[in-house]
């Protein structure tokens, strides 16, 4: 494998890497958001 496809290849395995990392924070905060308000419906 050339230099310049392995710099590709890292560079879209970084990208993949963060792109799943935001969502992985994002459904934590939508599962974190949605508790929130079942415990505020069951309390009031």
């Amino acid at each position: 494998m050339s230099k310049k496809t392995m710099s590709a290849v890292l560079a879209a395995l970084f990208m993949l890497g963060l792109a799943g990392c935001q969502t992985t924070q994002g459904l934590g905060k939508d599962i974190q958001n949605a508790g929130q308000k079942m415990e505020k419906a069951i309390e009031g």
